[in-house]
């Protein structure tokens, strides 16, 4: 879930970001959390001596791909992975994938590229996939108003709780603020909370992208996850009246550009995630 240090065919790299990805001091360094938006190829294109003979799907080439015993081994851990259910707003591509992965530090991030048992696992990434966002985050400490939002009834008890048929959801969030955008937000944040929060809505993490180290070139300024115990909470939720006034008041002036994802999660480790979300 990371780029690889030659010229991928799936993105364009920062290389300002990553020289400072490479060069912050050890002093200043810490964990960063990879946020990784994808999208597969219809068909792997692998070359003709990289199992070319094999034809899987993209999303098949990335599941090869997965570098869990890499990421282990320099003390990464995988936090989110989901399946992109419905793509509410956004531009093209329309995303298959979201995977989330904690680096105890931004050179271990860099570092890991030139392993040889991480390039071995690459292969399959780049036959794999079409295009691909991985934008390096810092978690933003939110302060809950008090009331329905910070009650955090358990999932159980609320009116649209998980279920066989539609169990937990995440909605995620790729922002980027108008001018001024960012303190327009706050009257939303107030209003959404209250309708939010009887639903059992749960703040999963917010995180400010300090930079996109592979993408199209477009800058973003934070990703959130928010919880649902099910798409039918969410539902409940977006179309209340009173929240689409509040949307059309202060959030959509607030934003230039946006994706917002419902997204089924595999893995949540999340800081918000219920311990029985999944």
């Amino acid at each position: 879930m990371s780029p690889s240090p030659h010229t991928p065919t799936y993105g364009t790299i920062d290389r300002a970001y990553g020289m400072r990805l490479a060069t912050t001091p050890p002093e200043d360094d810490g964990p960063i959390w990879m946020v990784n938006l994808m999208k597969y190829k219809e068909t792997a294109a692998y070359a003709s001596d990289e199992g070319g003979d094999i034809a899987v799907s993209g999303r098949e080439a990335d599941d090869r791909y997965a570098p869990v015993e890499v990421l282990a081994a320099i003390g990464a851990e995988v936090v989110f992975v989901g399946d992109v259910e419905t793509q509410l707003l956004g531009s093209p591509p329309t995303w298959d994938r979201i995977g989330v992965v904690k680096y105890p530090s931004r050179r271990a991030f860099i570092e890991m590229q030139s392993r040889p048992d991480f390039q071995a696992k690459h292969v399959h990434k780049e036959a794999g996939m079409d295009v691909t966002i991985v934008m390096g985050c810092l978690p933003i400490d939110v302060e809950v108003p008090e009331g329905p939002m910070s009650e955090q009834p358990d999932w159980s008890t609320v009116a649209h709780p998980p279920t066989a048929e539609d169990g937990p959801v995440a909605v995620l969030h790729v922002i980027k603020f108008a001018d001024g955008g960012a303190e327009g937000m706050e009257g939303y944040h107030r209003q959404a909370a209250e309708i939010a929060g009887p639903h059992g809505v749960r703040i999963g993490g917010w995180f400010d992208v300090e930079g996109t180290i592979i993408g199209d070139g477009r800058s973003w300024d934070q990703v959130r996850f928010n919880l649902f115990p099910s798409k039918a909470a969410f539902m409940a939720v977006a179309m209340d009246p009173a929240r689409l006034a509040a949307q059309r008041e202060h959030r959509e002036p607030a934003m230039a550009d946006t994706y917002a994802l419902i997204v089924r999660p595999t893995i949540n480790r999340l800081p918000g995630a219920p311990a029985r979300a999944i």
